[in-house]
């Protein structure tokens, strides 16, 4: 018994060292303990009492062995989101300078006329600090793009853009559209935000203003006057902040004193106004906005760059587009498709164009120029064919095969016409 209680006096401060340095997080000499668990080291109570101790360190350390794995996998996966946060972020820049510059001046929004330079300054003001801004002009003249424009040139550039055409919901559902519905109104109905909740944070285009029936423009007055909005069914208004930019072709004050449209939503909704001039008032900004639209639908039909002749330019400028901008963009878009050369000559453009009043008349002012021509051509008829081929290959920029299909004549042909040119001159 004396020599169990030397024993055991010699080894309970080496336990209470051991478990004390793993209390406190401390290295422990793990060899000691260790040693204390073999057979005949000690009384039978402190060998159990090690190996307890021992075990306990095992799970202690295959404890922190997880949590230090734990913890690399949380860094590598933290590591990737940060990566792929990174790459979210240049992208979202990268979308957000395209998308400014599609609405650049220049870019998505043509024109350098003075009408349009106008038009320009104006609508760079607004943007800086956007208000309710009203954009007036003719059917085509490009409202909705002018209303991208304001909204990607704002501060709110990051907010949705909400366009609603206000002739394409009926006054039925210009509530549940415009405001939103509670799921349960009716059997199978969903919750649904509304259109103006939608833009909450941005930008709500409404086109065709002046066709809102009379009721639903109080409907709307009241949103703009509460900033909020009620969804059908429910009782609770939800907070709505958004900037309003309307269109119309229709003369709003007219519409006023007519009783067609409130006063006070009219005073709402024109804060400030931008008129669009129509397209025969923008001069060579159709020549601009022509060949704009026609190398676009080069593009997505695979097809080379086509150019306009003078002809056509000339005609194009004389025309009076009643359609404005979206008529010289369906024109040019039949162009692309419909020319079979790399020049889109008269004969490309639509009847529609071309028996105009503007159409014929400067049809009939070419055919004048050509007779006064033809009277100072050569009486040589060689002379008359070689200035024909000239120019033939002028217009085809020097390719043969179309000088030749210009001339109606074989490729052998005109290389024999040359040839004998060429002979002559020598």
């Amino acid at each position: 018994m004396t020599v169990e209680r030397n024993e055991t006096d010699s080894l309970l401060p080496l336990l209470t060292d051991l478990c004390g340095a793993l209390a406190l997080g401390k290295h422990a000499d793990t060899d000691r303990l260790f040693d204390l668990t073999r057979t005949g080291a000690g009384p039978d109570e402190l060998v159990r009492l090690a190996e307890a101790f021992g075990m306990m360190l095992v799970r202690v350390e295959a404890r922190e062995f997880q949590n230090y794995q734990l913890i690399q996998q949380l860094r590598t996966k933290n590591a990737e989101l940060e990566a792929l946060h990174r790459v979210l972020v240049q992208k979202n820049d990268e979308l957000q300078k395209s998308v400014e510059a599609l609405y650049t001046p220049g870019n998505g929004i043509i024109g350098q006329s003075e009408p349009m330079r106008r038009v320009f300054e104006l609508a760079r003001s607004i943007a800086r600090r956007p208000i309710n801004t009203l954009i007036l002009g003719p059917t085509g003249t490009g409202k909705e793009v002018l209303a991208r424009f304001l909204h990607h040139q704002s501060p709110r550039s990051r907010g949705p853009f909400i366009a609603v055409n206000c002739t394409a919901i009926p006054d039925t559902l210009f509530e549940s559209a415009m405001f939103g519905i509670e799921k349960g109104v009716a059997t199978g109905v969903t919750s649904r935000k509304g259109l103006v909740e939608e833009a909450s944070g941005g930008t709500l285009f409404l086109d065709e203003l002046a066709e809102m029936s009379l009721a639903n423009q109080a409907k709307l007055l009241r949103v703009l006057e509460q900033r909020e909005v009620v969804r059908v069914g429910s009782a609770h208004p939800v907070p709505v902040d958004i900037l309003l930019i309307s269109a119309t072709n229709v003369n709003l004050e007219e519409a006023v004193k007519a009783g067609r449209f409130r006063e006070d939503l009219f005073y709402r909704v024109n804060v400030v106004e931008l008129r669009l001039p129509p397209l025969c008032q923008r001069g060579d900004d159709i020549l601009l906005l022509a060949q704009s639209f026609l190398e676009r639908y080069c593009a997505e039909m695979g097809r080379e760059r086509l150019s306009l002749s003078a002809a056509v330019q000339g005609l194009l400028l004389r025309y009076s587009w009643p359609g404005n901008v979206r008529e010289l963009n369906n024109e040019m878009k039949r162009a692309a498709a419909l020319t079979p050369g790399n020049v889109v000559e008269l004969e490309h453009l639509s009847s529609r164009i071309l028996n105009s009043e503007a159409g014929r008349e400067y049809l009939c002012r070419r055919e004048e120029d050509l007779h006064r021509h033809l009277d100072t051509l050569p009486l040589n008829l060689q002379q008359a064919e070689a200035m024909l081929i000239r120019r033939a290959l002028e217009q085809a920029g020097g390719r043969k095969v179309k000088a030749a299909e210009l001339l109606g004549i074989t490729r052998e042909g005109l290389r024999k016409k040359l040839q004998r040119m060429a002979e002559e001159r020598a």
